[in-house]
């Protein structure tokens, strides 16, 4: 057995990394590990989980301090169900210039499931020397900073750490540049790969003019919109390779380097964004989202259903800071996952699930559901929404992603009669693993656009009933009750 709490480090580790509005019954699945936490939350970040399990199958002794210092370096951007889920921004200079060169800068959003939402990403980096952007196409820095000392052509901007952004749909065909002007909003790769690029060219001055003199930029952070990404330095790779429209000719960048970040909802926010609640065809108890799941209630933060201050010009109007007008709940949560076990047939199984928006400032558009279910293997039919597996290890398959069908729900309205989305699941069952016993057929992780919402706690899960005890009449009842039947 492995006890984690034999180390006093180890047992701070767990306690940072376990937050209270985490814990969704993980200590479950670490007393089957057979490890041990003593923390304050009695729950433990997936992370222990999984490089408990990587030593396991390399049948490695784990040591301690070692795992430790594993934890910190894995705990701000590991995802067990997109591990390879990264945001790449790579330069390719495409050109030389007296001065410097001309760049096509490209964000591939590789997250499976994480998209970046309205109103778009900002990014953000250092100049290793006193380089200016003479221009752009397809995006625009924020500040053009003092460009007091430049006679002529004056430049886009002069900053020494510049901060960029998309440019907004309808802008003019000279100022666009492939990919660009989506208003900085990205999809997914697992919803549409074909939309999950964004980029745009950039014409660097007062740089250097050559593989051997360009000095790299530095210090880059990316809001996607807002914080939760950090950011590699940039790294030299090969040339990227352009293929020409008539597909007979190849083309490379004089020079590309690559910057990659990782998401941590550690690092975005102290509380999840939304909650799970469940029930059942089989028992009539349903269990509602945690209390205080995503923060807990007073004056200041909600507004109830009815208030007369909905109905107030610019109410529902987004703010720039993103700040919600939440409807006043128990669970205080933006967003609400309701998964109900509908009905039970021979061979197949059927789940409703429903999305309930509570935000009264935000519509979700491209909005996407992870679900982890060790059923979703046999999954037979979506009726409402699209759907998607998601494999993040190839021989296990229990994890897909749900979304809107373009054009009908993929938007998710704001909180209101109109605020939610839903569809039934029909799935077939397998027979060796099927089962209603111990909250089996609840989904093991949900994740809504990226976040991962709070479960409620294994023990209040709608339970399979015991069979009712078969009262046998006795043959005096039974003829009564005919007699009473005929006279009647």
């Amino acid at each position: 057995m492995v006890n984690l709490t034999h180390d006093r480090a180890t047992a701070q580790t767990a306690e940072v990394l376990c937050s209270p509005a985490y814990c969704s019954g993980q200590w479950l699945l670490l007393q089957d590990m057979g490890i041990k936490l003593n923390s304050r939350s009695e729950c433990v970040s997936e992370t222990v989980i999984a490089i408990y399990m990587h030593c396991k199958a390399m049948r490695l002794v784990i040591i301690i301090p070692l795992c430790v210092i594993v934890l910190f370096s894995y705990a701000a951007a590991y995802d067990p169900l997109d591990p390879n889920g990264n945001i790449t921004i790579k330069w390719d200079v495409m050109s030389w210039t007296p001065d410097g060169y001309v760049a096509v800068v490209t964000m591939s959003n590789f997250q499976m499931f994480r998209h970046i939402p309205n109103p778009g990403w900002t990014l953000g980096w250092s100049w290793a020397k006193k380089e200016v952007i003479w221009t752009m196409v397809g995006a625009q820095t924020t500040e053009q900073g003092d460009c007091s000392k430049f006679k002529g052509n004056v430049p886009h901007c002069c900053k020494k750490t510049p901060t960029v952004v998309d440019l907004l749909p309808g802008v003019p065909y000279n100022q666009q540049y492939s990919n660009c002007c989506k208003g900085g909003v990205v999809s997914a790769w697992g919803q549409d790969p074909s939309s999950a690029v964004s980029a745009f060219q950039v014409s660097v001055g007062q740089a250097g003019t050559s593989n051997k003199t360009v000095k790299l930029p530095k210090n880059f952070t990316l809001l996607a919109p807002g914080p939760g990404y950090t950011c590699g330095p940039a790294k030299v790779v090969p040339s990227t390779v352009f293929l020409t429209q008539d597909k007979r000719r190849k083309t490379q960048a004089l020079m590309t380097w690559n910057v990659t970040c990782t998401y941590s909802q550690f690092l975005a926010r102290k509380n999840p964004s939304c909650c799970v609640s469940l029930s059942s065809f089989y028992n009539e108890t349903i269990t509602p989202c945690p209390t205080c799941a995503c923060g807990c209630q007073n004056k200041k933060n909600c507004v109830k259903s009815d208030s007369k201050f909905l109905n107030t010009p610019g109410a529902h109007t987004p703010k720039r800071d993103n700040d919600p007008l939440l409807q006043c709940t128990h669970h205080m949560c933006p967003i609400r996952v309701h998964w109900h076990v509908k009905l039970n047939y021979k061979d197949y199984w059927r789940v409703k699930i429903a999305i309930t928006n509570f935000n009264y400032r935000m519509n979700y558009t491209l909005w996407t559901l992870a679900v982890q279910h060790p059923n979703l293997n046999n999954i037979t039919q979506v009726f409402s929404f699209d759907y998607r597996p998601i494999l993040p290890y190839v021989s296990i398959n229990d994890t897909g992603m749900f979304y809107g069908m373009k054009f009908y729900n993929d938007l998710l309205m704001e909180a209101g009669p109109s605020g939610n989305v839903q569809s039934e699941v029909l799935l077939r069952k397998d027979q060796d693993t099927f089962t209603f016993k111990q909250g089996w057929a609840f989904p093991r992780k949900v994740y809504f656009n990226g976040e991962e919402c709070m479960l409620p706690p294994p023990d209040t899960y709608p339970f399979l009933p015991n069979a009712a005890p078969v009262k046998l009449l006795n043959l005096t009842s039974l003829i009564f009750f005919l007699i009473l039947l005929l006279v009647a």
